[in-house]
């Protein structure tokens, strides 16, 4: 007799959870289903991005670098790559500022408006096809990038955007518009359309907390259901 009292309160349980967490739980079904629609290496722009060869430093590479009077800064790592078939060293120092270095220890400059198009060009399919070109500051760059570093955005004929670190040369970013619906999508499966990072905040453990709770509801009636549906059956 106890649990037939209780099961009626199960169910009415599992109704009012049912009206509150249905729509999150569509939410998440929608939405994950988008995101698992496509390949998460397209999804990133890899296939837009042109291979490049890895080069090996020459046998006499020896860059001394001198850095100006009163830089005192600490410098978290140095490091010695070819880039372009030119061995440049990198400072990154603990701000996390970059200096790049030529072969002779000079100091080379930001990566210029040209400079970013032809990497564009040389190094992303269709990178020919550019719309505009626009700098931004490390503390001013696009939602779509989110890093805090200067970098050049190049806008392709197709949506894509194409993102060149400045300090660097390097392609940081390639972002098409469909990772643009992807990261809309994220932030809605997340319930964080503001930073689209946050992925254990109050508002989302309760309701993933009380749709578990409604889904073991759930599963509880349907087997005290059959259970009394055999009984019936037998007794007839």
């Amino acid at each position: 007799m106890a649990r037939q009292k209780w099961m009626p309160r199960f169910a009415k349980w599992h109704i009012w959870l049912g009206w509150l967490v249905g729509f999150p739980i569509l939410m998440w079904l929608v939405t994950g289903l988008i995101m698992v629609s496509r390949p998460i290496e397209e999804v990133r722009g890899e296939h837009l991005r042109q291979p490049v060869a890895e080069q090996a430093l020459p046998s006499e590479t020896n860059i001394m670098v001198s850095l100006p009077e009163g830089n005192d800064r600490p410098v978290k790592s140095v490091t010695t790559a070819m880039n372009g078939g030119t061995a440049v060293t990198s400072l990154t120092y603990m701000d996390g500022t970059i200096e790049r270095y030529d072969p002779a220890g000079a100091l080379m400059q930001p990566i210029d408006e040209a400079a970013a198009r032809a990497i564009v060009a040389s190094r992303i399919v269709g990178g020919r096809n550019i719309e505009s070109m626009t700098r931004f500051a490390a503390s001013d760059v696009p939602f779509d990038f989110r890093r805090p570093i200067p970098v050049w955005q190049a806008k392709l004929s197709d949506g894509t955007h194409i993102y060149i670190a400045e300090q660097t040369g390097e392609i940081a970013a390639v972002r098409t518009q469909w990772w643009r619906l992807f990261d809309f999508v994220w932030g809605l499966h997340i319930m964080d359309l503001e930073t689209r990072e946050d992925t254990s905040h109050p508002i989302l453990i309760l309701f993933a907390a009380l749709g578990v709770i409604g889904a073991l509801i759930g599963c509880i009636l349907m087997f005290r259901r059959r259970k009394a549906r055999v009984v019936a059956t037998d007794a007839s």
